[in-house]
């Protein structure tokens, strides 16, 4: 311990937390189940359900209705919102798990002259804190004894290493932070790692004071809608004016058709004032029934329930959902900001290659000289070591690369006495040792290839020949290397003794060795794959510009061919909003990029009527994260970072990424096929009430069955598109836009032609007089038909799975779908003949066998009329 620095007192703790607060910074409160719940009320569709209770509850206090009806709507919304809540703050205690599962951070801090190691929350400001090799930084300060090295990628995003030393005396923490103060001399910020060195630090300020702190404040902004939010909101406005309009029309034409019947308008003013009313009151009931008609009370609960069910999915597959509607928007991504580091890298600097003196790939499988030369080399000249358990420790992030190439077993096999050594430094750029072998003193050197080449003559061969450099050839690899992202260092050895500073004129080039944070192989074809899916991915990073064109070159981001832009941090703020949108589709690259050029680039996307998606780990990410349509935040980044997303990456790999793009993708689709059940059947009810009575068929469906196929059976039905199976085919669609309508043409086809089919077989049933002979008694006969509107709708059902003729393809996919698609029929059947209280409110009556067959028969027919559209209408 530094015997000059005695840190503070008890009384000046106390004093300093009064005045500059603690280092506790706020985080967002979950919600709770009831909010939750309550929230579930914005729901377009909700709304317009509470409407209809509202009406339906003042038909009944009229008489006009009865009490089961209001209420199983009732029922249906407070279902939606439990569903919903649930999901919610099962997603919220999922979070709060990993959280808790993480270990609290602690530093080391001189008290009262004397070292104490204290929680997070309990630094305060004049705090001096001791930072070591793998320390975090816990708070904004200024280093004012040692030196030390620091990853600042939570910050930029990059894992560069940037030395600091210790602060001149009157030294103040820069206010204004800009890019450049992440990698100055003197300041460290809250969320660094230190990487080497040891070193004290004077906190200078903490919590929301900190930079961490005002980020997360930044945080508070409302989110935008989903797209998924925008598309119910339009369907919502959609359908209540069709269902508010047509139940006014066929209202007044009710009207029209009883004073038609009653000979004219002053005949039916003649009748008695209980004719009249009764008159309206039939009109406004039957206006009342399109609506429940119109509206699809199921889809609040479908959506609830496949986002439910796919939060677990998703959790296996390493993505953990902090809010369920970022699923469906993963799959309605126009546009993705990845981060490099960790993301599509792999977050750490590894050996990529191994040549020789004369620019020669070296095969890493095979023995011979040049990787003999170097595993003793990296075992003896390296400031870092294995320890006891065979992890890295100790040195900079290149000697703890080295380290791990050769591995412990091979670190252990070479190790020699070393009689003297130098370590490297950034005046010199290299390190020497020199050791004796076979009765020979050996010098050897790691260094900058420039350093090394400007001294040697000669390279040793991989069967030990030694040769003459070619430099020009050499000096042209290693420029290759270079523009490919890597940094090489040189490794060579003299026989003469150890000199200071000096590299002998006698070296001799034993292996070059090119280290990269090298990009993940299963990055490259998850990008593949997320851009074939017509999404644009943009990678944008603090490294500089031709580093990070290398590697989005390597990943197959960027290609020049295609007149991609990769642009800086300052190229970018010296162009319009509207410049960047003339040149953002062909945008690739983003390089010294700061927070505030996510954020903007989020806005400008938005404002194009884009959907969104930014990638991030660091605190610097979260404000972007925040402002996107869905925010990956990485499972090892802040949790300022994870409060900010949708959803957490667990394993920090692009390829979950994708996998989150396809089951939105999968989700949207299933949500799509229940839309296009549901929707068919609600056609065939309105158009089925609005014209029967006109053709003297009287009241064929009553409210309790259209909220039974609406409502109750749907609850199940969702199950069953719930697990249909995430199809590649999904990944090879074009995005959807924001506001475009759910219901596509072709979707639109299909429910107007199966649900005017299905019309059409209603008024068949009833005018096709053989129907009756299979069912002895009216109420018998309603009740059949009924059952055969249910089972259309089920029949319908493999209909909606799929745009084959095969309505069983991938059936085997999703063993839950035939489960319960039985168990509706069989509820179906038991409904309508167990009689009692229950028939009497669904208005149900048992039939005989022949009922059941023609029934089946009729619903059947959903099937090759379905079929037939098919091969007319799908491509």
């Amino acid at each position: 311990m530094n015997n000059s620095l005695k840190g503070l007192s008890d009384n000046e703790v106390i004093e300093s937390r009064q005045r500059y607060g603690t280092n506790f910074i706020k985080e967002a409160e979950p919600l709770s189940f009831w909010q939750h719940f309550l929230e579930g009320f914005q729901d377009p569709m909700i709304k317009i359900l509470c409407v209809i209770s509202v009406i339906m509850l003042i038909m009944y206090y009229l008489g006009y209705s009865d009490w089961y009806e209001p209420v199983g709507t009732i029922i249906a919304v407070i279902l939606v919102n439990f569903v919903t809540a649930k999901t919610g703050t099962d997603n919220d205690k999922a979070y709060k798990n990993l959280k808790d599962s993480q270990k609290k951070d602690t530093a080391k801090i001189i008290r009262n002259g004397k070292l104490n190691e204290i929680v997070v929350n309990d630094i305060v400001v004049g705090d001096i804190i001791l930072l070591q090799n793998g320390d975090k930084i816990l708070a904004d300060g200024i280093l004012v004894d040692g030196k030390i090295s620091v990853d600042n990628s939570s910050l930029n995003g990059e894992a560069e290493e940037c030395k600091k030393t210790a602060a001149p005396e009157g030294y103040e923490l820069i206010k204004e932070i800009t890019g450049d103060t992440f990698v100055d001399k003197h300041s460290l910020f809250r969320n660094s790692v230190v990487i080497n060195g040891e070193g004290y630090m004077e906190v200078r300020a903490v919590g929301e004071k900190t930079m961490a702190g005002k980020m997360a404040e930044d945080m508070k902004e409302k989110e935008p809608d989903s797209p998924l939010q925008v598309k119910l909101s339009k369907l919502a406005h959609q359908i209540s004016n069709f269902g508010y309009v047509g139940s006014i029309v066929i209202a007044l034409a009710y009207l029209a058709h009883y004073i038609v019947l009653a000979g004219g308008i002053s005949a039916y003013l003649n009748n008695d004032l209980g004719t009249i009313l009764v008159g309206i009151v039939n009109a406004i009931a039957i206006a009342i029934t399109i609506i429940v008609c119109a509206v699809p009370e199921g889809l609040p609960l479908v959506i609830a329930l496949v986002l439910m069910q796919n939060t677990g999915k998703l959790y296996k597959a390493n993505v953990l959902v902090r809010k369920a509607i970022g699923i469906e928007t993963a799959g309605s991504l126009n546009i993705l900001f990845s981060d490099k580091t960790g993301t599509i890298t792999k977050g750490k600097l590894e050996v990529v290659k191994v040549l020789d003196g004369n620019g020669n790939n070296i095969e890493l499988n095979k023995t011979g000289y040049v990787l003999k030369n170097l595993y003793k080399s990296i075992a003896n000249n390296s400031a870092s070591e294995f320890d006891a358990n065979g992890n890295v420790i100790g040195g900079n992030m290149t000697d703890k690369a080295l380290l791990n190439f050769i591995n412990n077993n091979e670190y252990q096999k070479n190790k020699l006495n070393v009689i003297n050594k130098q370590e490297f430094n950034s005046t010199n750029k290299f390190s020497q040792i020199s050791y004796m072998e076979n009765g020979q003193l050996i010098t050897e050197y790691k260094g900058a290839p420039e350093v090394l080449l400007a001294h040697a003559k000669k390279y040793m061969t991989n069967d030990g020949k030694i040769l003459p450099l070619n430099l020009d050839k050499l000096n042209a690899k290693i420029d290759d290397l270079a523009n490919n992202a890597m940094r090489v260092l040189c490794f060579g050895y003299s026989k003469q003794p150890l000199k200071e500073n000096i590299i002998n004129d006698d070296t001799i080039i034993t292996s070059l060795v090119a280290i990269r944070d090298d990009v993940r192989p299963e990055a490259k074809e998850a990008i593949k794959e997320v851009q074939n899916a017509g999404i644009q991915v943009v990678m944008i990073t603090g490294d500089r510009k031709e580093t990070a064109v290398a590697i989005a070159k390597d990943a197959g981001l960027y290609c020049e061919q295609n007149s991609d832009i990769a642009l800086t941090s300052k190229e970018l703020n010296n162009m319009s909003d509207n410049e960047i949108k003339q040149i953002l589709p062909k945008l690739k690259v983003i390089a010294r990029a700061l927070p505030t050029d996510k954020s903007r680039m989020v806005k400008i996307c938005q404002s194009v009527n884009l959907v969104v998606g930014m990638t991030g780990d660091g605190t610097n990410d979260a404000p972007a994260l925040k402002a996107a349509d869905v925010g990956f935040a990485m499972g090892s980044g802040t949790d300022v970072a994870k409060e900010a997303s949708k959803l957490v990456i667990l394993d920090d790999n692009f390829n979950s990424i994708k996998n989150a793009i396809w089951y939105g993708r999968t989700l949207y689709n299933n949500i799509l096929k229940f839309c296009k059940m549901q929707l068919t059947i609600n056609v065939a009810a309105v158009i089925v009430s609005a014209i029967c009575p006109f053709i003297g068929i009287e009241a064929p469906l009553k409210v309790t069955h259209l909220l039974w196929i609406n409502l109750c059976m749907d609850a199940l039905a969702s199950l069953m598109f719930a697990g249909e199976p995430a199809l590649r085919k999904y990944m090879k669609a074009k995005p959807r836009k924001r506001d475009e309508n759910i219901i596509s043409k072709e979707m639109a086809t299909q429910i107007g032609v199966m649900g005017v089919w299905l019309t059409l077989i209603s008024i068949l049933w009833f005018k096709l007089p053989f129907v009756a002979t299979f069912f002895n008694t009216e109420n018998e006969f309603y009740t059949g038909f009924f059952c055969m509107f249910v089972f259309a709708f089920m029949v319908n059902a493999f209909n909606v799975r799929t745009k084959s003729l095969n309505v069983f393809e991938h059936i085997k996919e999703n063993p839950a779908f035939i489960k319960i698609w039985s168990l509706i029929m069989i509820i179906q059947i038991v409904l309508v003949s167990i009689g009692g209280i229950v028939g009497e409110i669904f208005s149900c009556t048992s039939f005989n066998l022949s009922g059941w067959i023609i029934v089946t028969l009729f619903a059947l027919t959903m099937y090759p009329v379905d079929m037939i559209r098919k091969l007319l209408f799908n491509k």
